[in-house]
């Protein structure tokens, strides 16, 4: 039996068999001894070190040819020439086709997590769209990962803000109900979603079954990238009804078809002519550092282009692009009818064949999938297109100092973002009893303080105590400002506060329909009692049940803390300043002999009252219109006032 087989279970692909030998000694691998005993068929080897772990898993038609290539020091790769001394055995498992080797390769990969293997590690961080197909009536929501259930995935979605932005889009354009089960089982009347022609209430009304159907299909073709099709699909059931002289149907359907051909129009860029579905699949590497980038054309139309940043990954592109392509769409990713790579690999005819096997398992309709490297015309413009893109990810997620970079990366994977947050603003607010509410904005770019995009903002709305709302109008303020020069948009949002100030960041967001940006809310850590401690570092994101709470000691905590010290040192600082101010100017105003006329021959001297506040008596009194007496009792005033609220 093999050491797989004692350790844990392995399922193995049917009729493959199980060949495991050791071959240690006590200084040196010895190659020669192992080689002699591997068998010339198909399988997959394991390497284990001297400690018992797995440190690469690899696949071979022939295994005794794979494992004398690396006898003879053939393998050109980092960490062959340190197999010798590392090495301690190299468990073999035979399998029936190399296809079998392929499917096994990947979920030993997935299992020990070796070190030189390619991993892909932005994995967890994808984000799907589940219709589940149990319910009569199902409803869409937002899932970590697909699972084996029979429900309909959509996705992935490389953030959170996009999937979310997706789904606001389908609630907007049809009509699926949004309640949970249990809400959708004791209804009794149709709800708010109803009366705003968002639901068609099937929870009561049961004539609304059939047209529940129809929006079914229609999300499928909407989140399918087959935008052509539902149009169609549309105008057809738009004719149908004119003609039967269902007005009212047909006025509903033109105003959805509308909607729906704006919205498709404004996300998708058409790249060529076609109605194929296709990802376009890019590397760029800079010696062990890779980035690759996926363009997702679905009908001829740039739907999306996701990144992934790899590290440590010194293998011949060829090997890492085929690892990213099984780990990926192994993962539950769509899989299009093409998939256009740089590189020609050595086991195209292997991953069609599997990848065709796993797509036409998700799909009614069964189509082949295609893998090829175009050298000319349309297709190779969108395999250009997705290089470009690699190479962008590579500067935004790389380009950044190995510290820096890190900790954003590590940032952007609690929160599921799709990019690196190089630009980060913090917002808090500041007033004392709601007198002279103030809110700050402070900005980090790749981790550092940009002080010079510092903002901060009076409170028009409110002067009494009420940060909720304060903290909305800062941020519609802000947002209103979107792109205009010293007012770039941010890849992040961090509130101080909980989901009661994160709330409100996401109202201002969708009330001015701004898309693209992550936001969330940090809540500061807080003493109990003496048994109990403190509360943690807290991180919420939106529609968080429970928040996310850190490793205290982390990088990630400390720049987190460290922005939201600094927003709240510059709310401090200009709240300070602004009561400061009021206080001398209302000083001022009441001083005797101090009328509007000599107020502005002070202020015209001086420039303001603080600067008055910090002069001589001789100075002030050499004002026109200003004697000694006078110039005496204005000094003594201000400068009592300047004691008190500095």
């Amino acid at each position: 039996m093999s050491r797989a087989s004692r350790d844990r279970p392995l399922q193995l692909p049917r009729g493959a068999g199980a060949v495991a030998d050791a071959a240690s000694s006590s200084h040196r691998f010895d190659f020669d001894a192992r080689v002699a005993s591997a068998p010339k068929r198909p399988g997959v080897y394991l390497m284990r070190d001297r400690q018992g772990q797995v440190v690469y898993v690899g696949k071979a038609i022939d295994l005794r040819a794979r494992l004398n290539q690396y006898r003879l020091q053939q393998d050109t790769r980092f960490f062959v020439h340190l197999l010798e001394d590392v090495l301690g055995e190299i468990e073999v498992i035979v399998t029936q086709t190399d296809k079998e080797a392929l499917l096994l390769e990947n979920e030993l990969v997935k299992r020990h997590q070796p070190r030189f293997n390619v991993l892909l590690k932005d994995d967890k961080n994808f984000i799907h769209l589940r219709l589940a197909t149990e319910h009569d009536f199902p409803r869409l929501e937002i899932v970590r990962s697909p699972k084996d259930d029979g429900a309909r995935y959509y996705g992935p979605y490389a953030s959170a803000s996009a999937a979310r932005s997706t789904l606001r889009e389908v609630n907007r354009h049809f009509q699926l109900r949004t309640c949970s089960d249990t809400v959708f089982r004791n209804r009794q009347r149709p709800c708010l979603e109803h009366q705003i022609d968002r639901c068609s209430a099937p929870c009561v009304l049961p004539d609304s079954q059939q047209s529940y159907v129809e929006d079914l299909a229609d999300v499928h073709l909407f989140l399918s990238g087959r935008g052509t099709e539902l149009i169609d699909e549309i105008q057809l059931r738009m004719r149908r009804a004119s003609e039967r002289q269902d007005y009212e149907s047909a006025a509903r359907l033109r105003d959805q078809w509308r909607a729906i051909k704006r919205s498709l129009e404004g996300q998708h860029v058409k790249l060529l002519d076609s109605r194929r579905d296709m990802d376009a699949i890019a590397l760029y590497r800079q010696g062990a550092r890779s980035t690759i980038a996926l363009a997702q054309v679905r009908q001829g139309a740039l739907v999306g282009v996701q990144g992934f940043a790899l590290r440590d990954q010194e293998f011949p592109s060829t090997e890492v692009l085929s690892g990213f392509l099984v780990r990926h769409y192994d993962g539950g990713a769509e899989i299009p009818d093409e998939l256009l790579i740089e590189h020609r690999l050595e086991e195209a005819d292997v991953l069609a064949t599997w990848l065709t096997e796993i797509r036409n398992a998700r799909r009614a309709i069964k189509r082949s999938v295609r893998l090829h490297t175009p050298q000319r015309g349309d297709r190779a413009k969108v395999l250009a297109l997705a290089q470009r893109n690699a190479k962008q990810v590579f500067r935004e997620r790389l380009g950044a100092s190995a510290a820096e970079a890190e900790t954003l990366q590590a940032l952007g994977s609690y929160l599921a973002m799709s990019k690196l947050p190089r630009r980060i603003e913090c917002y808090d607010v500041s007033n004392i009893q709601g007198t002279d509410p103030v809110a700050s904005m402070v900005v980090f770019v790749d981790g550092a303080p940009l002080k010079s995009a510092y903002r901060s903002f009076r409170i028009r709305s409110k002067d009494t105590p009420d940060d909720f709302a304060m903290m909305y109008e800062t941020l519609v303020r802000r947002l209103e400002r979107i792109d205009q020069p010293g007012w770039e948009r941010p890849d992040l949002i961090i509130v101080d506060g909980g989901p009661p100030q994160l709330r409100m960041a996401v109202a201002a967001m969708d009330d001015l329909a701004i898309h693209g940006i992550e936001v969330a809310g940090l809540a500061k850590a807080r003493s109990l009692s003496k048994e109990r401690g403190r509360t943690p570092e807290r991180l919420w994101s939106p529609g968080a049940i429970e928040p996310l709470v850190l490793d205290q000691n982390s990088k990630v905590v400390f720049l987190l803390a460290r922005m939201r010290d600094e927003a709240h040192r510059f709310a401090i600082s200009h709240h300070r300043k602004r009561r400061r101010g009021r206080t001398l100017q209302s000083a001022l105003d009441q001083i005797e002999g101090v009328g509007p006329a000599r107020r502005r021959a002070l202020l015209r001297e001086f420039g303001s009252v603080r600067a008055l506040s910090r002069a001589s008596v001789d100075r002030v009194a050499a004002v026109p219109g200003v004697g000694p007496k006078l110039a005496q009792r204005i000094c003594d005033v201000l400068q009592v006032g300047e004691q008190v609220t500095g």
